[in-house]
């Protein structure tokens, strides 16, 4: 029994030596490369060095092995079948086959020597199943149970195999507990290499988080990006990730920089270096770790990423070391991610800052239409009161030069709904002026609303009620104009019983087509849409039209 125990303790000695071999492997950056590629992007190279390094492995067993009976005690199997597991079918047969055949020749006449060749090679095509067909995760387990499979069946070929029985009997009787026991030591292997392949994966997490950490800090600031917003997005990424100088270029000039060196740049002005147009020009990564061509006094260290808008180059990201060699792997990761989120950021950025353009300009052009038969009829309505009504006649000019102020000096900025709603009654009260008797106005509005609007959103609504609802229409109408609780938003609507807005407008609207003359109506349909993610509601009624939209409270 001591002897058996002597034994198994020496397996376990030259498994550890093994895995202390490898242990000092996968320190190495060519063999860390190798392992933290999928097992279909080596290259055969990359593959025979491999089945190189296992086949040593393999023989180093064999050699290293304790000879009872004319049999050897070994680690051969532990090798062969980590190996395949680890790198593949490929490693793991052809392993299998060196060092079975190297086994086989060394002894060719052995009691032993068949079986283990035969094993060998079974070893090799069993592993490299299990790399191909059971989860990573499990490869551990199975990789124990395949070698303790493959040493049992050893013993049962060495039994069928040897003459006479009873040698192999005592054989068997001697080495099986060792060798079988020993194969649990594939466990611990493939455990430590497969640590070092998801140290990949552990590393691009961290990094990844680190982006995003770094993009919800920058997020607020480029949203209006100028010399200023840049410096600030410049200087979270260099506390973040400690550097000691970060920089950000468009295609030209270096839009900020922040930290050493910054004295020697002017903003704004065509300094990017030879290395930022070389990035520039081809889209690759540039780094630089203490080259003597490109390290300053005090930049020893240096990476470029570009960055990207549509497919197109549109700048760079700069991050500098004082120190050489501080450029990593893991820096890399995190700093291509966190390129890729900030050009992400600046294209999200120009996108609103043309969109905003356009609101703006649609806002003017809304402004600036002003209808003249609008003009022409106020001033007819007040003409003719001023002899019959002069009262009536002065409050109209008031509520027309305090419509024409709103719409001529108002900018882009939220008001206070109620602001809007005043000039909506100037409007009404020369409107109702023209229409007298024919022209009934309801407001219908809860007291304490208290929200912010954008300016111009409810009175093309009303114009249009009364313009293309009540006007063509014989008789009287009402335009009914509500803001209303409605949950957590509140409920902005203009009804009126004239003649019925057509379907096809509806449609057109809701297309952002252009219904013929409603520019008004588009318009504010738009900015609705954009602001508060869903446009008018616009129904038909029997008679007249219902159009309205929904405000989120705060």
């Amino acid at each position: 029994m001591q002897h058996i125990f002597d034994m198994t303790l020496a397996v376990f000695d030259r498994a550890a030596l093994m895995l202390i071999c490898l242990f000092f492997l996968t320190r190495t950056r060519l063999f860390r490369r190798l392992l933290q590629k999928e097992n279909d992007a080596h290259t055969p190279l990359e593959l025979a060095a491999v089945t190189a390094i296992f086949s040593l492995f393999a023989i180093f067993g064999t050699l290293s092995g304790i000879n009872v009976e004319g049999s050897l005690i070994n680690v051969r199997t532990i090798a062969i079948v980590a190996g395949g597991i680890l790198f593949g079918p490929w490693v793991g047969i052809i392993t299998g086959l060196i060092s079975g055949t190297h086994r086989f020749l060394i002894d060719i006449h052995g009691v032993t020597s068949v079986p283990c060749l035969i094993t060998s090679v079974i070893a090799g095509f069993l592993s490299g199943f299990i790399n191909l067909k059971v989860k990573k995760k499990h490869h551990w387990k199975v990789g124990i149970a395949a070698g303790m499979l493959c040493e049992s069946l050893t013993m049962v070929l060495i039994l069928l195999l040897s003459r006479p029985f009873s040698l192999g009997l005592d054989i068997v009787m001697s080495i099986s507990a060792p060798l079988i026991l020993g194969a649990i030591s594939i466990g611990p292997i493939v455990l430590l290499v497969q640590s070092v392949a998801d140290e990949k994966e552990a590393i691009a997490a961290r990094q990844a988080r680190l982006a995003l950490d770094i993009a919800n800090k920058t997020l607020p600031y480029f949203r209006n990006i100028n010399a200023e917003s840049m410096a600030t997005v410049c200087n979270i990424i260099r506390e973040d990730i400690n550097a000691d100088a970060v920089a950000i270029t468009d295609t030209k000039n270096i839009l900020a920089y922040v930290g050493t060196g910054a004295d020697q740049y002017n903003i704004g002005h065509e300094i990017i270096s030879e290395n930022t147009k070389e990035v520039i020009s081809s889209g690759r990564i540039t780094i630089k770790n203490n080259d003597e061509m490109d390290r300053t006094p005090q930049i020893h260290s240096q990476m470029i990423i570009p960055l990207w808008e549509k497919g197109v180059i549109t700048g760079s990201l700069k991050i500098y070391y004082c120190h050489a060699h501080r450029i990593t792997y893991s820096l890399k990761v995190m700093a291509v991610g966190l390129s890729q989120i900030i050009s992400t950021q600046m294209e999200v950025s120009r996108t609103e800052q043309l969109r905003e353009m356009a609101n703006k300009a649609e806002m003017r052009a809304l402004q600036s239409k002003i209808n003249p038969h609008f003009l022409f009829n106020a001033l007819n309505a007040i003409s003719s009161s001023i002899r019959i009504n002069p009262d009536t006649s002065r409050q109209l000019i008031i509520n027309l030069s305090r419509y024409l102020r709103y719409n001529l000096e108002l900018n882009d900025e939220m008001i206070d709904l109620r602001k809007e709603l005043h000039q909506v009654q100037d409007y009404i009260a020369i409107e109702q002026a023209r229409f007298g008797s024919k022209l009934t106005v309801i407001y219908d509005i809860d007291d304490d609303i208290s929200v912010s609007i954008p300016s111009l959103l409810i009175q093309p609504l009303v114009e249009n009620a009364i313009v293309h609802g009540i006007q063509p229409r014989s008789g009287k109408g009402v335009v009914v104009i509500a803001v209303k609780h409605a949950g957590d938003k509140i409920k902005v609507s203009v009804k009126d019983t004239g003649q019925g807005i057509l379907q096809s407008v509806i449609e057109r609207v809701a297309k952002n087509e252009m219904p013929g003359n409603k520019i008004g109506l588009l318009n504010v349909h738009h900015r609705v849409s954009l602001l508060y993610g869903q446009g008018l509601q616009i129904r038909r009624l029997e008679p007249g039209t219902e159009i309205s939209f929904m405000i989120h409270k705060g």
